[in-house]
């Protein structure tokens, strides 16, 4: 959740193999478990894709079929439907992708196994170029087991630049979902264009993922995902879809069930099948507001460097990450940089696991706070200043440009974003004010803003160095309005603040050589399922121009 503003006055190895123009607005009827299913009947891009409602339609012409799947009665020892979960790719590179799956039969089981053996079994899993698997490009088998939740990730290498593939897996006689993903372009390739979309915070308690289905529809490359994947909390909340289990998660079996119950989502699972996505987490992937090895309310403890151990565990085992994100206890490597040909850099930051604990304001310019911790700023500032990429992209959690919540003379800032670490936040904004085409993307707040990132925030006559685009959430806060009384007074206070918008959806963004184009994509409601999805508003970035102007 958004930062409270206080007032002054070893699991299983990876295997590595080696071997256009926006959508208008489309408008979804279906139930939010069947929207994806329903949207794959209509095209046969959409067939392959749209999660596991899709599998029986899909023909397979490879050796897996069909005497693969002949055999479907249950019988003792067989694993019936272990795909729960469905598929999923992300961490794309110009000759590779990791391919990811999680064998549950029963995902909800209170041991958090999922409902499989306690021994190692094999996965089969295949990529081609060819929508049918008539021609295989790379295929192989894998060994998981009970110490890594029987996740499977695979880093497949040997494929060819900005390529679509499509993959899938097998285990028994049993066969997965198809997913599509697509590698990189070669670096320093010349790219023309480059379609991603950004999004965060996806509460299972506060709505329907009417606008994940929606989001598995688009024409992209990219998904990052911005933090709150899960939440930790136990609420049931009001649309019919209560955590499990119902308390607050605490140990590696909770938070795997908890994982699992996010990702029987149909609509979630549709995007995750339809593009790769790279993920960094923020804080209800542990605890609301944590701050490295320091609860929010609370001292640091062994009992929650161990909580930490756990969450980051389960996040690993259920996200399409590299082995070199593969946590070593309480410690994950999540940092790192996609480069998108000459067109893009995208710097994806940490901003929980080295951060000094939250301060009243009186003490936030206190110039030794650090929000990202020596090694990761030094390796941000060294990115950037080597950089060559017409656009430079940080890829982050926290609101970063000044937020004045308080009307008239009197401040106050959010403990929980970059106004907190005040001397950092301006050493990274100078940096981004020397390199070319600088955006910050940014989740957390539950709503969408546009930002000027001012050379000075208290002088709104200083040079405009960046742009900040924020995303709202997919459904936590629930069905959201246009906009809330106090965004009057952050208007007001922050004039680098260009655009306030609370409903809920994601952030599409088309990038040429010439041009950033910003559609915020948003819903009405997801209290229930069916809502449309809208252009809210958009805005262009241009080349060489710090700032946006909106477009009508």
């Amino acid at each position: 959740m958004p930062g409270i503003p206080r007032t002054t006055a070893p699991a299983p190895s990876p295997v590595l193999v080696t071997p256009v123009s926006p959508p208008k607005a489309q408008a979804l009827t279906a139930p939010a478990a069947s929207l994806a299913g329903e949207a794959a009947r209509t095209t046969r891009r959409q067939l392959l894709v749209g999660g596991a409602a899709t599998l029986g339609a899909v023909a397979l012409t490879s050796s897996w079929a069909p005497a693969a799947r002949a055999d479907t009665a249950a019988r003792p020892g067989r694993v019936v439907d272990p795909f729960t979960l469905g598929v999923a790719s992300g961490e794309p590179r110009h000759n590779g992708v990791v391919l990811w799956t999680r064998l549950a039969p029963d995902p909800l089981a209170e041991n958090g196994l999922g409902g499989m053996p306690d021994r190692r079994v094999e996965v089969e899993w295949q990529v081609s170029r060819d929508e049918d698997f008539g021609r295989i490009t790379s295929s192989g088998i894998v060994e998981t087991g009970p110490r890594g939740a029987h996740a499977v990730h695979v880093e497949v290498q040997g494929l060819r630049p900005a390529t679509p593939y499509y993959y899938r897996f097998r285990h028994g006689t049993e066969i997965s979902p198809v997913g599509r993903t697509k590698t990189t372009p070669a670096p320093g390739a010349r790219v023309d264009r480059f379609a991603f979309a950004f999004a965060s915070c996806q509460s299972y308690t506060n709505g329907h993922y009417t606008a994940q289905a929606h989001l598995a529809q688009e024409d992209l490359d990219l998904v990052a995902f911005l933090g709150d994947y899960i939440y930790e909390t136990g609420e049931a909340g009001s649309v019919g879809r209560p955590h499990v289990p119902a308390r607050e998660v605490q140990s590696l079996a909770e938070y795997r069930v908890r994982h699992a119950q996010y990702k029987t989502d149909e609509g979630l699972q549709a995007a995750h099948a339809a593009f790769p996505w790279a993920v960094v987490f923020d804080d209800h992937e542990l605890e609301n507001n944590w701050a490295d090895e320091t609860p929010y309310e609370g001292e640091p403890s062994e009992e929650f460097l161990q909580r930490r151990a756990d969450a980051l565990k389960a996040y690993y085992e259920h996200m399409p990450l590299r082995r070199s994100q593969l946590p070593a206890g309480p410690d994950m490597h999540l940092y790192r940089r996609l480069a998108f040909g000459n067109l893009v850099d995208m710097h994806l930051l940490d901003t929980r696991q080295y951060r000094d604990v939250q301060v009243e304001d009186s003490e936030r310019g206190d110039p030794s706070r650090t929000l990202l911790g020596a090694e990761q700023k030094r390796w941000l500032l060294d990115g950037l200043s080597s950089s060559r990429a017409r656009w430079n992209v940080l890829a982050q959690q926290v609101f970063f440009s000044q937020r004045d919540f308080e009307d008239g003379a009197a401040t106050r800032f959010s403990d929980d974003a970059w106004d907190n670490y005040q001397v950092e936040r301006d050493t990274v904004r100078d940096a981004l004010a020397r390199v070319r085409n600088p955006v910050v993307l940014t989740g957390d707040v539950h709503a969408n803003y546009v930002c000027d990132v001012k050379a000075d925030f208290d002088d709104p006559g200083s040079a405009t160095v960046a742009t900040e685009l924020v995303g709202t959430s997919f459904t936590s806060g629930g069905d959201g309005a246009e906009q809330n009384p106090g965004d009057a007074v952050q208007l007001r206070e922050n004039p680098h603040i260009k655009f306030i918008n609370r409903r809920r959806g994601y952030v599409r963004n088309v990038v040429t050589p010439t041009e950033w184009t910003v559609d915020y994509r948003t819903v009405d409601y997801v209290s229930e399922p069916g809502a449309p999805v809208t252009d809210r508003a958009r805005f262009v970035i241009d080349d060489g121009v710090a700032g946006v102007r909106p477009q009508a």
